[in-house]
């Protein structure tokens, strides 16, 4: 039992540094000067990407409360991780917000089960709540205007909802360096994108892709979730 345990946390641990490096090298490569972290849930992104010495501004978004403090709490001895308590979305106001048994599977989507059940009773409401929105163009034109970075990377996590927030603000998409995105190789929620057509949205608007991080620890051997990290088109070398 002791060395099956053993190997369940390798593999964890595997995947997680596979990120860690790929993003390490990206950001210095990009000379990136602020991440928006959004679906931060509690911090793990961004300390992440501390761990592999990243030193500019992290904007983390969060709507769930109790997730929300977490972050403050986590962020309190940083200058440079700011932490809004906001769900980045395709319009501007209020919607409602679907807290989870679990929270990493939070989401303004509504959850499905249709094309794996593994997540049934993680992925199952708890509560919804009211939270406060705000499209992407937005909130980059007010920390711009505030912090005043010029090499912005987008990280999104939110559960489904990441093609909606791309497409609500598609006009200023390009500002950003680089982008890194949760991709449905099976659907867990019932506004969940095909990989397929995720990647196409992204590479259309001028992204391409540098890397492919698998998310499936503990799920072995099926694959339910990847990320995509991809970088902006004019930036990547002829050869």
């Amino acid at each position: 039992m002791s060395r099956l345990k053993h190997d369940v946390v390798d593999s964890q641990r595997l995947y997680a540094q596979w990120e860690q490096i790929q993003l390490k090298k990206l950001l210095q490569y990009l000379d990136v000067d602020a991440v928006f972290d959004i679906g931060a849930n509690q911090g793990q992104y961004a300390e992440m990407l501390r761990r592999g010495g990243y030193q500019g501004h992290i904007f983390s978004f969060e709507p769930n409360p109790h997730d929300a403090a977490v972050l403050r709490q986590r962020s309190a001895r940083d200058d440079k991780w700011i932490i809004s308590e906001l769900a980045i979305s395709n319009q501007d106001g209020v919607a409602q917000f679907n807290v989870m048994k679990s929270s990493q599977f939070s989401s303004l989507s509504t959850p499905s089960h249709e094309d794996v059940n593994l997540f049934v009773k993680l992925n199952a409401i708890s509560e919804t709540i009211e939270v406060e929105t705000e499209r992407l163009e937005k909130t980059l034109r007010r920390l711009q205007s505030e912090y005043g970075f010029v090499r912005p990377f987008l990280k999104m996590d939110t559960q489904g909802y990441d093609v909606n927030i791309f497409k609500g603000s598609a006009n200023i998409v390009q500002e950003f360096v680089g982008l890194q995105s949760e991709l449905a190789i099976a659907k867990l929620y019932a506004d969940s994108v095909d990989f397929r057509e995720a990647l196409t949205v992204y590479e259309s608007h001028g992204f391409t892709l540098s890397a492919l991080v698998p998310n499936n620890a503990g799920h072995f051997p099926r694959l339910v979730e990847v990320d995509c990290i991809m970088i902006r088109s004019d930036l990547v070398p002829a050869k």
